[in-house]
């Protein structure tokens, strides 16, 4: 085997990161591409050093007239490999890529439970994280949008999602590829610039490299990276915060360490608390509490709305949130009914 910088490098990642630990039943999502392609030929060159058994799984979204072929291009590597293979095929072809990303995780996460896999691993890279910040800065976001793909996070019971590659940009997968001569299946719809997602990678991202920094991706990817760190702390402090302002004492309330205690009406949220924190911590808060109240995430004028009640007059109130419920100022508390 062919000992590379990348290997060094993953090798060292997933140690230093305790992404995986030795003799680990491992998924790997490959769709043919040259990112999942690195990322199995990497897994599978250190396999022997962790001890890993690895697993391919494919997803085919019936989006392409070619995807059936693509699908057993995979089934044919995973052969040549000695590799457990599982293909999940959509039944019906799926619309959008939100949709697509949600059944092919309800895919990976259900074929993982079914062969007892503790980890699905993905092949997203720098790049990946790169655009996704772009994407949800454009469309508006805090801080949770920009660092959005992080390294680990649980997918289901007992199933970590890890995705060792975030460090690794796309062109770095690409000459991986073509110096062990990985047989990449081109994906036409990565042409497609319908696809939001496709015009950052095909035309913002090499115009930012072209006319601002040429390592923008790296660039973009380590901002992702520190935002991480400071999301999960700011989200901490939160959860911290919105216990003492539900008012644990007053015997209302037992919230122990469940983040999805909030699920009943009506609830209150003591304002004498919330009005010592900062801004930032408020409004995480308010985020937190709608987000168990309302079905659909809520929007930034939602929790501007909610926050501005913690100084607001007596008997202030908002306008009905979507599903009805209205909080409104009584005294030192901000009450939902």
């Amino acid at each position: 085997m062919v000992w590379t910088p990348l290997h060094a490098k993953i090798h060292r990642t997933i140690r230093s990161r305790h992404l995986f630990e030795r003799n680990q039943r491992l998924l790997v999502a490959v769709s043919g591409g040259q990112d999942s392609l690195c990322l199995i030929k990497l897994l599978l060159d250190l396999q022997s050093k962790w001890g890993w058994d690895l697993g391919i799984a494919h997803c085919d979204h019936r989006w392409r007239s070619d995807s059936q072929a693509n699908a057993h291009h995979v089934e044919n590597l995973a052969k040549t490999w000695g590799t457990s293979f599982y293909l999940e095929t959509a039944k019906e072809p799926i619309n959008s890529e939100a949709a697509a990303r949600d059944w092919r995780y309800q895919a990976l996460s259900a074929i993982a439970q079914a062969n007892n896999y503790q980890y699905i691993v993905t092949g997203h890279t720098a790049s990946d994280r790169a655009e996704t910040l772009l994407y949800n800065l454009i469309r508006g976001t805090g801080a949770d949008g920009l660092q959005a793909l992080t390294w680990q996070r649980p997918l289901t019971t007992g199933i970590m999602l890890v995705r060792p590659l975030l460090e690794v940009t796309r062109i770095q997968t690409e000459q991986f590829c073509q110096e062990f001569k990985l047989p990449i299946w081109e994906d036409s719809t990565n042409q497609d610039l319908q696809y939001a997602r496709n015009r950052i990678r095909q035309e913002l991202i090499p115009y930012l490299r072209e006319n601002f920094n040429p390592q923008v991706e790296s660039a973009l990817a380590q901002t992702a990276e520190l935002l991480q760190a400071e999301v999960e702390y700011l989200e901490k402090a939160a959860q911290q915060l919105r216990d003492g302002a539900l008012g644990i004492g007053h015997g209302a309330w037992g919230m122990g360490d469940e983040e999805d205690s909030l699920t009943l009406l009506p609830l209150r949220l003591n304002r004498r608390v919330l009005q010592k924190a900062p801004l930032a911590l408020q409004r995480r808060v308010m985020r937190q509490v709608l987000q168990q109240i309302l079905t659909d995430a809520p929007s930034f004028e939602h929790i501007e709305k909610l926050t501005a009640l913690i100084i607001a007059p007596n008997r202030s109130q908002t306008d009905p949130f979507p599903g009805g419920a209205i909080a409104q100022v009584e005294g030192d508390w901000i009450c939902f009914k």
